[in-house]
């Protein structure tokens, strides 16, 4: 279009999974990194209409693209997502870990089973895929973390999540040490409160204290997520390593 601005970012033929694809932040990428020509896996914790919609509309985009049931919590069903993948694929590019839950709880009444739950979905499974799937990614590919920007400023009633969040800081910076010899590259991406459901799932007055904190005056949509993390996959973003970068709108 006239007056638009395009970076091709190198993503034509790239080999990429996303964990926990078929709704919000996910599905975004995943239908970004098919629409700029990159084949696709994607997870789902179960066959769902969520999946089945997602599975339609990657084969309009022309691809090969495939779309799984796994529980990425579970180590049995990481090992077959990779041989999913392995099989479809060949190999991998980029690897994009954006499974996550929230979790809302006064840390006087934080149960041992709610830490473990949260901490599971937002930091065990980024250790368990990207562990898995070493073997898979080529030199010169590159990993990304759906963090989160509470990480650094923390959240009240929620010390589990923000402590899964800035966990993924750490492993993101200690990991780029250890994969950088091989040229891949690993980053993170933290956002601020996203919609990926009407108002975000949140009350009207509680959106709105959001909007007003934020810079940009409005909330985070998927696809702003899914730029960045396009962004941190490409080629423009071939020196950038060990980064967390903030998609917060300016909160």
């Amino acid at each position: 279009m006239k007056g638009e601005l395009f970076v091709d970012q190198g993503l034509s033929g790239k080999r990429v999974l996303v964990t926990g694809g078929t709704k919000g932040i996910g599905r975004a990428t995943v239908l970004a990194f098919a629409r700029a020509g990159a084949k696709v896996v994607t997870c789902g914790r179960a066959d769902s209409e969520a999946a089945a919609s997602l599975s339609r509309g990657l084969k309009e985009l022309g691809q090969v693209h495939k779309v799984v049931a796994a529980d990425v919590t579970r180590p049995e069903d990481v090992a077959a997502l990779v041989e999913e993948t392995r099989t479809a694929l060949g190999g991998l590019d980029v690897l994009v870990n954006n499974v996550g839950v929230d979790g809302m709880v006064p840390f006087e009444r934080l149960a041992v089973a709610e830490w473990q739950r949260v901490v599971d979905h937002n930091t065990t499974t980024v250790f368990l895929v990207t562990q898995a799937v070493l073997p898979l990614l080529a030199n010169g590919s590159s990993v990304v973390n759906i963090g989160s920007s509470v990480a650094l400023r923390g959240r009240a009633n929620g010390v589990h999540y923000t402590t899964s969040k800035a966990a993924l800081i750490g492993f993101t910076r200690a990991l780029c040490k250890e994969v950088g010899p091989r040229g891949i590259r690993v980053n993170a991406v933290a956002p601020g409160l996203t919609e990926t459901e009407p108002g975000a799932g949140l009350p009207a007055h509680a959106v709105e204290r959001i909007v007003g904190m934020t810079a940009l005056g409005r909330i985070c949509q998927p696809e702003d997520v899914a730029g960045a993390v396009l962004f941190l996959a490409g080629d423009t973003s071939r020196y950038i390593t060990g980064v967390t970068l903030n998609v917060d709108g300016g909160v």
